[in-house]
């Protein structure tokens, strides 16, 4: 029997994945130019947005690149000395180091080299180690998945901004929730990163999901168009829901009907992002939220109204529940919800 080609899971590319193709090329194009005009982005989306699968398949990329050093590193540790570790961890890249005699033994890097240049500080060490790549020609691509506001994130922004100065070939690659990176960019010593190019994820488009659908799925392209709609170009409900259809009606040899994978859609998106997504909202945001109908749009006019909010006020929380991939603004002056079926969820924790 032939594996389902949807998963569940999050972070790694799933055996059925539609790519953003523009975005990635963007990266791929501007970091790989010879003369780059940016060296960092920040891909942002709400939760299921397909950012972590995104980032992955970068790296991927660049990692069949002979000339670059990707280090994968996660915001909840010394990122620092992380990304020196691995760095100094790679054999061919060792080879280097130890060639230009950088003795960073006391830093718990390699041994002893005799005559070498003994270093004490991680960000020197890691300068330095940059310094003897860019030498050779390499460069090197950091990425951080989910990054936060933390000590250990600000440190290294702080490094990375100095590495920037000194035009050493580093690339950073950053994705967060949009919260977490306003946060980040509100630090007065990180002020920089509102330069930096941003890339909010958008759904996908319906049509791309009723093609894909109606390759791998036993199903006509009617029914097709119709599930792309059900996700509302969402990446992980396009995942959830072809999972269930395969499932159901493949492994089980069911009926077909969407009907019946109404319940476990709606429970899985609940269990796997939706209460999480509610749980990170202020609740002036889930009382916002609470006057949108589930199967349709409300004119903003009236959920202030409703709520006796001044209309500055309102422009500020519509603006924030945008950027986090919650409300669908694009109708002037409406609201309507942009993940699929979270209006008929929600209506059981309001």
């Amino acid at each position: 029997m032939a594996e389902n080609p949807f998963a569940l899971s999050f972070g790694m590319e799933p055996p059925r994945y539609l790519s953003r193709n523009v975005e990635m090329q963007e990266i791929l194009d501007t970091f790989g130019a010879a003369a780059p005009t940016n060296y960092m982005y920040l891909i942002s989306g709400t939760r299921g947005a397909g950012k972590t699968v995104m980032l992955s398949v970068i790296a991927e990329k660049f990692k069949s690149r002979r000339e670059w050093i990707v280090v994968n590193v996660t915001p909840d540790t010394d990122i620092l000395r992380s990304v020196a570790a691995k760095i100094y961890s790679k054999k061919e890249i060792n080879k280097i180091i130890v060639s230009a005699k950088l003795d960073l033994s006391v830093l718990g890097l390699g041994v002893s080299i005799e005559g070498g240049q003994q270093i004490f500080d991680i960000e020197t060490a890691l300068e330095q180690m940059l310094t003897e790549l860019a030498k050779k020609g390499k460069r090197v691509l950091i990425t951080i998945d989910e990054v936060v506001n933390n000590d250990y994130v600000k440190v290294f922004i702080s490094a990375y901004q100095l590495f920037l100065r000194e035009k050493l070939p580093v690339f950073l690659l950053m994705t967060g929730l949009y919260d977490n990176i306003y946060n980040l960019q509100n630090e007065k010593t990180l002020t920089f990163l509102y330069r930096a190019p941003k890339i909010i994820l958008k759904p996908l488009p319906l049509g791309s999901i009723a093609g894909s659908y109606a390759e791998v799925l036993p199903v006509e392209e009617e029914k097709a168009a119709a599930m792309a709609r059900l996700t509302k170009g969402y990446p992980y409900a396009y995942q959830v829901l072809g999972y269930l259809y395969w499932k159901k009606n493949v492994d089980e040899k069911g009926s077909g009907r969407l009907e019946d994978l109404l319940a476990e859609y709606d429970e899985l998106l609940e269990e796997y992002v939706y209460e999480k997504i509610w749980s990170e909202l202020s609740s002036k945001e889930k009382e916002i939220l609470a006057q949108i109908p589930a199967d349709g749009s409300i004119r903003i006019a009236e959920i202030r109204q409703r709520l006796s909010m001044p209309s500055n006020a309102m422009s500020v929380y519509r603006e924030r529940l945008k950027r986090k991939g919650v409300v669908d603004a694009s109708e002037h002056g409406k609201l309507a919800f942009s993940l699929p079926r979270f209006g008929e969820i929600i209506r059981f924790w309001i």
